[in-house]
């Protein structure tokens, strides 16, 4: 393991916490906010820590392997983590330093999952830095320590723990270019967002703070209603970004290349734009008679598939009071989530594309033994390794979301009626990074009521999550750390 380059890189990570804790730091002196102060102290932590790691601690070699990206990544992610809590818990805007965790983690991971209450109390400057966390977070901190710094294109291994989805290619020789154009084509993509939100009924703040968070799949709004208040143009705006954002940042790429064979024959990318019209559809039909206006019910419904899939988890209304078929087909798209190579959470349609094959083939091999079966995605045949990581994938994915969910029930701050439902969606919006779910936790509540111990297991849970499962489990396994 080398130890030194895991360090020396996290180092940087703080570093670059340091300068993004700037941002916030002058919002809130703007403003003539206290929190322009935590921010100042924050940023003086991160820097010490992130300077004494980068000067003292160098590596003697640059050689990376699959090992070294894995722990990195984990814990880059926890160590940011922790710093990025302190300006809530120094300013007072949220004194619990769980409760912090769990707000900026949530905000990290893009979940969008709140502990607050009454958000519209918030200081502008950590308002800002909530909705600022969930862009860092959506295409990953490591990701653009990379794209900016010269590393052995070994970090690959770093590129593929942090990126969501089976599998990360690179899209061009050097994972340091991949990374340099994958955010570029991120901030572009944020630009024109915030630009047309500004055009609408959003002031600069509001603008860039919903475009930080749509551009993140990450949800924090800065008002109470979430997204009620402002315009049908602003949601429909917004509804089409989280759209767009969900899908693989690969397919950007094609089409600025003029590759649109590439684009039209990704199978993925037409099953993601299927669930999303049947979803729209369906829904639209079962909450008519709630609005009784087709108009309405449109824009409710694609901006509320629109906001489940893409696991970012802005509302514009109470999903939780339509129909069972509704909420049912909302859930499903919970689980299920965007496509692979997004900043969108879930289990990824790529992954459904692959299990449905596999389960497909399965039941003629049964009917035919002797048939040769492959299964194939985008006409390419897919290895045994990478069907058997995705079957792997699941059973572990379950599991951990089983136990999630039994933990929950034993909160006795949930109430008992309608508990199921609370826990089971809980558990789901934190694993897949939606935010908001049904019940005692849905778009008008918060996670405030859970216990310390509850809210810890949601933590872990989101972070399981957004860097799907093994490379946290791996860092915290004890063969992970044993030299063979």
């Amino acid at each position: 393991m080398n130890y030194r380059l895991i360090f020396n890189l996290i180092g940087k990570v703080l570093l670059l916490e340091t300068v993004l804790l700037l941002l916030p730091m002058v919002t809130a002196l703007v403003c003539g906010e206290f929190s322009s102060v935590a921010f100042a102290i924050t940023a003086a932590v991160s820097f010490i820590l992130g300077l004494f790691l980068n000067l003292f601690v160098r590596p003697k070699n640059q050689f990376m392997y699959a090992k070294e990206g894995i722990v990195v990544t984990a814990f880059a992610w926890i160590l940011v983590s922790l710093v990025g809590a302190l300006p809530f818990v120094i300013s007072g805007g949220i004194p619990s330093f769980i409760d912090a965790l769990f707000e900026i983690v949530s905000g990290f991971t893009t979940t969008g999952a709140s502990i607050l209450t009454d958000v519209e109390s918030l200081d502008k400057g950590l308002l800002f830095w909530r909705s600022f966390s969930h862009w860092i977070g959506g295409m990953g901190v490591l990701v653009f320590v990379l794209a900016v710094v010269n590393r052995n294109d070994r970090s690959m291994h770093i590129l593929r723990a942090e990126m969501p989805g089976p599998t990360v290619d690179k899209l061009v020789p050097k994972a340091k270019t991949t990374a340099f154009i994958l955010y570029a084509i991120y901030v572009v993509l944020t630009l024109v967002l915030a630009i047309m939100l500004w055009c609408g009924d959003m002031n600069f703040f509001e603008g860039l703070v919903h475009a930080f968070g749509t551009a993140g799949t990450g949800g924090f709004g800065i008002k109470n209603s979430s997204l009620g208040e402002y315009s049908a143009y602003s949601q429909w705006v917004i509804a089409v970004f989280m759209l767009l954002f969900a899908i693989n940042f690969n397919l950007y790429f094609f089409l600025i290349m003029g590759r649109f064979t590439s684009i039209f024959r990704n199978r993925e990318f037409w099953v993601y734009v299927g669930v999303v019209v049947f979803s729209v559809v369906v829904i639209t039909i079962n909450i008519f008679s709630t609005y009784n206006n087709v108009a309405t019910a449109l824009k409710h419904s694609t901006f509320q598939v629109a906001s489940i899939i893409s696991t970012t988890g802005y509302s514009t209304v109470d999903f939780d009071q339509w129909p069972a078929l509704s909420k049912g087909i909302l859930f499903a798209l919970m689980l299920m989530g965007g496509c692979a190579g997004s900043t969108a959470g879930g289990f990824k349609v790529t992954r459904v594309m692959i299990l449905f094959k596999k389960i497909g083939n399965d039941l003629k091999k049964s009917l035919h033994p002797r048939t040769a079966t492959v299964v194939k995605i985008n006409g390419e045949k897919l290895s045994d390794e990478t069907i058997g990581g995705v079957t792997s994938y699941l059973a572990v994915y379950a599991f951990i979301f089983l136990a999630v969910f039994l933990i929950l029930c034993l909160d006795p701050n949930v109430p008992r009626e309608g508990a199921f439902e609370t826990n089971l969606t809980a558990s789901a919006a934190c694993f897949n990074n939606i935010g908001p779910g049904f019940g005692a936790v849905g778009p008008t509540c918060s996670f405030a009521m859970y216990s310390p111990l509850s809210k810890i297991v949601l933590i872990f849970a989101m972070l399981l999550g957004r860097l799907e499962i093994y490379p946290v489990l791996l860092t915290f396994s004890l063969g992970t750390w044993i030299k063979k």
